[in-house]
């Protein structure tokens, strides 16, 4: 099951992080996987040398996915070197954690630029391709803080938010042409792009709120993605599948525990 086996996918921001262990985890299950990344030799040369591990092959370019010539020529020159294209990952992004009135306007419009815009791009790019194929997969990565915000993450947050907008409506339009398009909502997970965020004050106050007791690492999410880029997830249309080790479940305060007398108490 899973299997990827001759798939051809390409997946942003793969130089680090969740995007790096994504590039790795589909060439483990078979695929053929394209890096677009930002100049980053030395990661991106771990990537590289984790997918032809894997023996597959590899194809890693620098680029921007704020600028849409260089993401539709990455579909392109996949489609021509490779001969198609079926899974694109949307994973690159930026982090900006600054209170909403402080935040100058081109900050705003900076961050969802990478992290809105640039999925709009990708799938673009990635429709472009996969339409006349009449396959393909495409993987948005989300966040968790969508629907579980976290003050001083506006950008964030709303370029999230849009992420999972953009997914469902280009889920429903593009369903009947064999494309699927779903989203990963990751929760706290231990990346190069939160590590100055999160301080040993928030590390402890996410350890306390996650269920499983740990933030995730890179690899804890990238099972996910091979399952929605798979034939098993043929069906799966449109759907936030949220991996955040049971985060959002938790809503305890420390309410001190009931007496037994109080049982049945009217409010």
């Amino acid at each position: 099951m899973f299997s990827l086996k001759g798939k051809r996918a390409v997946v942003t921001g793969a130089s680090r992080g969740i995007g790096q262990a994504t590039a790795i985890a589909l060439a483990e299950a078979g695929a053929d996987v394209a890096s677009f990344h930002l100049p980053d030799p030395e990661n991106a040369a771990k990537t590289e040398a984790g997918i032809r591990k894997a023996g597959r092959r590899a194809m890693m370019v620098e680029g921007d996915v704020t600028r849409p010539e260089e993401v539709y020529a990455m579909a392109a020159r996949v489609r021509d070197e490779w001969g198609g294209l079926d899974i694109w990952v949307n994973n690159a992004a930026r982090l900006l954690v600054r209170p909403f009135l402080s935040m100058p306007e081109e900050e705003w419009h900076a961050l969802l630029d990478c992290n809105l815009n640039g999925y709009y791009y990708g799938c673009r790019a990635a429709l472009s391709v996969m339409v006349p194929a009449g396959y393909g997969r495409i993987i948005n990565v989300s966040s968790i803080t969508a629907t579980q915000p976290i003050a001083d993450l506006t950008a964030y947050i709303a370029a999230k938010g849009g992420v999972v907008g953009l997914t469902r409506a280009l889920a429903l339009e593009f369903a009947p042409t064999g494309v699927t398009i779903n989203a990963v909502a990751p929760g706290a997970v231990e990346t190069p792009l939160t590590a100055s965020s999160y301080t040993p004050e928030v590390r402890r106050a996410y350890e306390e709120r996650i269920a499983v007791r740990r933030l995730a690492r890179p690899e804890d999410i990238t099972g996910a993605v091979v399952f929605l880029a798979s034939d098993e997830a043929r069906y799966v249309c449109g759907h936030e599948l949220v991996v955040d080790g049971g985060l959002h479940l938790n809503g305890n305060v420390g309410f001190p525990t009931s007496p037994p007398s109080s049982a049945g108490q009217e409010r």
